[in-house]
């Protein structure tokens, strides 16, 4: 019997209160013909509803593709997911409590699929503790209406850890690139992996059914078994994509470099203008030794691997992505979580093993807000939820941590004059709070595991020390007083070896990343 049926026959099968399980970062390895199936039949007919729907990463392009297909009220009554911002309108469904929501570290729930498939009680690990997913905070907790608590903390050989527990999934909604007649799947021209395998084998193990979206069907015996990444035995259902509806990434229809298929000259990548951005860069940059593994998140962090090609050092790091690359060099914000020129591509779940264990040397994260405890925010900001993604899984497993970003948000303009930094406008909102709103990193938590952490900004410096928020580093040409000092909401610790950022990071050309890394050692 053919395994090939249309998306609209295999959103037939979803039975009302069904837990819905599906693979995707951006819109890699996201089923889109299944999406945009299950929106349809719901809009038609109100089935299926009350649906629990479980994703680790951001799935979606930030408009109308991904998980925003199913942002409908009454066809979600359950999220579990590990970040919201890339599907809107599943965002506004919890920002406005149409559904309960619970915002897990990626990993974990990345992690969860694993111990699902073997029927494992759950994920337990020091992941999120003293973060708003412990529940001595918040429990994960994204909306007034949702109350259980369904992550718990406990006590195992005198050490305290977070215990999430395991769920049975009826439905798998995976994608790949080819599939034999027997369902047998490949992933080619993926750029991730992700956890395609996982829930493919948790639902399968959970008595559910499993629907693959792929391009291609192949005849029986033609696909290498190496390249299979999810055996026929584990897919019920085949789903044939339309070419628009296989996005590579939220940006890229397909692009074989993220693929590995091939290499592309580092030099012709695009070259950051001296702004705030590329101070901030050069300055975390700074903090990089030779033979580092490290981990950049979205946004301004991204651009220390631009700044590390510029400066011609791209061979002193290996750079990984949550999503599973190792080497290369990182896409940009589009196209987040693949890579160029990559050595390796890893399964989601494994990369974030060897996160959780320490494997990662230095991570530059994003800094939206944070308080003299030393906390951070990136996560909910007022009623609107962003999620956590990948954020407190990096924080807490990194040896070294660097958060990057602007001092103040929201219309802040700068000029660089002769090596001297120049507020031409200073943003409307303030980002050293005297408390952040929710505790994405925490600060005590950081301290106990005795953890470097740095927090640099166009203009400052800081380091937790002790526990405490302290100013190291202030920019040529600015203010300590009426810059810094006036646009925090609290009084930091002033090192007593306060000194200026290096100037030559405030000129058209530095030049001096591989000097700087270079005399340091591991």
């Amino acid at each position: 019997m053919s395994k090939i049926i249309s998306a609209s026959e295999a959103a037939a099968l979803i039975p009302d209160g069904a837990t819905i399980a599906a693979s995707g970062f951006g819109l890699s390895c996201w089923a889109e013909e299944m999406g945009i199936a299950i929106e349809e039949r719901f809009l038609q007919s109100g089935h299926p509803r009350n649906l629990t729907v479980v994703h680790a990463s951001a799935v979606g392009d930030r408009r109308t593709k991904g998980m925003s297909h199913l942002g409908h009220e009454g066809l979600v009554k359950r999220w579990i997911g590990g970040i919201a911002i890339a599907s809107p309108a599943m965002a506004k469904l919890i920002e406005e409590n149409k559904c309960e929501a619970y915002n897990l570290p990626q990993g974990v729930i990345a992690q969860l699929f694993r111990e699902i498939a073997a029927k494992r009680p759950g994920v337990i690990t020091k992941v999120g503790m003293e973060t708003f997913v412990d529940p001595r905070i918040e429990g994960g907790k994204m909306s007034a209406s949702t109350t259980e608590d369904i992550v718990k903390l406990i006590e195992l050989e005198g050490e305290e850890w977070l215990f999430y527990k395991s769920f049975p999934i009826q439905v798998a909604l995976i994608r790949g690139t080819v599939a034999d007649e027997n369902g047998n799947m490949t992933l080619e021209k993926e750029g991730l992996h992700m956890e395609v395998l996982q829930i493919a084998q948790a639902v399968r193990n959970s008595g559910g059914i499993v629907i693959a979206q792929v391009e291609t069907i192949a005849k029986n015996g033609t696909l290498h078994p190496k390249d299979v990444k999810v055996p026929g035995i584990l897919i019920d259902h085949l789903i044939i994509s339309e070419p628009q509806n296989h996005f590579q990434t939220e940006n890229t229809q397909y692009n074989p470099a993220f693929a590995g298929h091939v290499k592309v000259p580092v030099e012709a990548m695009e070259v950051i203008p001296l702004d705030e951005r590329k101070i901030i860069s050069r300055r975390s940059a700074a903090e990089l030794v030779p033979n580092t593994v490290l981990n950049l998140g979205v946004g301004i962090p991204v651009c220390v691997a631009t700044v590390a090609a510029e400066e011609g050092v791209s061979d002193q790091l290996i750079l990984t992505t949550e999503a599973g690359s190792v080497g290369g060099v990182p896409a940009g914000i589009k196209d987040f979580g693949h890579a160029y020129n990559s050595e390796a591509i890893v399964d989601h779940v494994s990369q974030f093993d060897f996160y959780d264990g320490g494997g990662i040397d230095l991570s530059v994260l994003g800094l939206a807000q944070t308080d003299e405890s030393g906390n951070v925010n990136v996560s909910k900001f007022g009623t609107r939820v962003a999620g956590c993604g990948g954020f407190i899984n990096i924080s807490q497993s990194a040896k070294k941590l660097v958060f990057a970003g602007t001092f103040t948000a929201g219309g802040l303009q700068i000029a660089v004059d002769n090596g001297k930094l120049r507020i031409v406008q200073e943003g409307k909102a303030k980002k050293f709070l005297k408390q952040v709103q929710q505790i994405t990193f925490s600060g005590s938590y950081a301290t106990k595991i005795k953890q470097r952490v740095v927090y640099v900004t166009e203009r400052a410096v800081f380091e937790l020390q002790n526990g405490k928020m302290t100013l190291t580093e202030i920019a040529p040409g600015i203010d300590l007083q009426t810059q810094i000092l006036d646009q925090m909401e609290f009084m930091p610790v002033i090192s007593p070896e306060l000194k200026e950022m290096d100037a030559g990071m405030f000129r058209e050309q530095w030049g001096k990343l591989r000097e700087v890394i270079t005399a340091k050692t591991r």
